[in-house]
């Protein structure tokens, strides 16, 4: 959760205001693929999140886990997470996190670097895309000592925003190295990948990754994410209602353009670790998830909880 932070940095505001436009479509100039989908997030109505929170599918189905986190300055969340391969799912309800972020239908979008001092360059390539100024701080984990450690960089295109954030990250050396994070060994120099981050407990479950994600957002929104996806690396494909559609890296990211009343996450696909026969529906809350037949499984949410 990045907004949080980025809120208590700039104080009170509201109403994003565009940095770029998304209309081109033109796709990344950019030779490397430098950011991957990490996670995302949505705020759901509280009977859809305590359904989540409660449900023993869930447990069955990812590595599934409840948490509540302390960031820099003290900034808490308390999330619900489907936790796959090398991505993840956080899952909030109303008011689990401060402020405007913790209103229903918000909703984020991680993006992350798989080596180390990428997060620079991307840097670079937003002031080529438009930005300016891009927006640079530190985020921290206090695992409950009272001794924040390093977590993560990250970068924002803006601090202003209806209902939706991307960010890009990378994670510090310093996490890996705390014993607390859980966290693998490198596989080569330079490693800060997400399946470094993530622990294979993901293997003992049917989830394996977040292979694509849906969410409404509104067009300010959409103008300020469109320059980190292209700087990423991404091919950002305009759609004819407005929004786009970002592939590159394995996980495809569309984000449709909607007033503020009716943003949110709208739809997860996820593979499987092995295909299944048969088909099976879970209703959880206000959100149905349908696993196979076959390797994938789909999660769709109600607008704004509404069935």
């Amino acid at each position: 959760m990045i907004i949080v932070l980025a809120m208590a940095l700039a104080g009170a505001i509201g109403g994003g205001v565009g940095t770029a436009q998304a209309e081109d479509g033109r796709p990344s100039s950019h030779d490397r693929q430098l950011l991957f989908y990490n996670h995302s997030y949505g705020v759901f109505d509280r009977e859809t999140a305590d359904a989540i929170e409660h449900s023993d599918y869930l447990r069955e189905f990812a590595n599934f886990q409840v948490r509540t986190t302390t960031g820099t300055g003290g900034q808490t969340w308390t999330g619900r997470y489907l936790m796959g391969r090398e991505t993840y799912l956080e899952l909030f309800g109303v008011g689990d996190v401060a402020g405007q972020d913790g209103t229903l239908g918000s909703a984020g979008l991680g993006l992350s670097t798989e080596r180390a001092g990428d997060l620079a360059t991307v840097t670079a390539r937003l002031k080529d895309e438009g930005v300016a100024d891009p927006i640079e701080f530190l985020q921290t984990r206090d695992f409950g000592d009272g001794v924040p450690v390093p977590w993560f960089d990250a970068i924002l295109t803006t601090t202003e925003y209806d209902a939706f954030g991307a960010w890009a990250m990378e994670y510090r050396p310093e996490y890996f190295a705390d014993p607390r994070g859980n966290t693998e060994p490198p596989s080569y120099p330079g490693d800060v990948g997400r399946e470094r981050y993530l622990s294979d407990a993901y293997r003992t479950h049917l989830m394996r990754d977040v292979t694509s994600v849906r969410i409404a957002v509104t067009e300010g929104d959409l103008a300020d994410t469109v320059p980190l996806l292209r700087a990423g690396g991404f091919t950002v494909r305009t759609l004819a209602g407005g929004g786009v559609v970002a592939k590159g890296g394995g996980t495809t990211i569309r984000l449709d353009v909607v007033p503020r009343a009716n943003a949110g996450m709208q739809q997860v696909d996820m593979s499987l670790n092995r295909p299944v026969k048969d088909r099976h529906v879970e209703r959880i809350g206000n959100s149905t998830l349908t696993v196979g037949p076959g390797s994938r499984a789909v999660w769709t949410f109600a607008h704004n909880g509404t069935p």
